[in-house]
């Protein structure tokens, strides 16, 4: 998958400018794209040493804090985006922290492995889990902490009271509208409050 295609249509989902908030926002790559592309600001928060040390590398503003902790030192729309690509789906409460997204952003962005791609659903017809380039751990040594679906994820925003902007999934760097749930490896939803 094209990581370059990846983030530049997670991009186009952050108006330019924006003062954003990237929640386990790994070594920083995607905020210094909208920093440099979009003209955007803001922060990105991460645990691991050695992807804040990569932030700093990068010039990223980057906060050191566990999200399984919340949000509570950010105010209510203190954000114009707040992003969480990839990070969904290592959080134990991920309901609480979709809730805390949309509080503190005017808008979130959602990014994860798609459980419901076609080669996911064969997989688990032969009786195994899925081993992709998209989900690439054994299921003992996955640090997923669960796996959801471009459909699941519509069902809990609306049980959030949240409303969907845009979703789309994507697949190996190409944006997928027919059949994201079906076609796509990830699944990607702008949503407000």
């Amino acid at each position: 998958m094209s990581e370059r295609r990846v983030m530049e249509s997670i991009a186009r989902l952050v108006p330019p400018g924006s003062r954003v908030l990237d929640l386990g926002c790994g070594d920083g790559a995607l905020l210094d794209h909208l920093q440099s592309v979009r003209g955007c600001t803001g922060y990105g928060v991460e645990l691991d040493d050695a992807k804040v040390q990569a932030c700093m590398r990068r010039g990223v503003n980057v906060l050191q804090f566990n999200l399984e902790e919340g949000l509570s030192m950010f105010g209510d729309k203190a954000f114009d985006v707040v992003l969480q690509i990839d990070t969904l789906q290592h959080l134990r409460n991920a309901e609480v922290m979709l809730r805390e997204t949309a509080r503190v952003g005017r808008a979130g962005v959602v990014a994860f492995p798609n459980f419901a791609h076609w080669p996911n659903r064969l997989a688990v017809l032969q009786g195994r889990m899925p081993v992709t380039k998209r989900l690439p751990y054994q299921w003992y040594d996955t640090p997923n902490i669960r796996v959801g679906t471009h459909a699941d994820f519509e069902v809990l925003a609306r049980s959030c009271g949240l409303r969907i902007d845009d979703s789309f999934g994507l697949h190996e760097g190409e944006e997928v509208r027919l059949l994201p749930n079906l076609l796509a490896s990830t699944a990607v939803f702008r949503f407000s409050a």
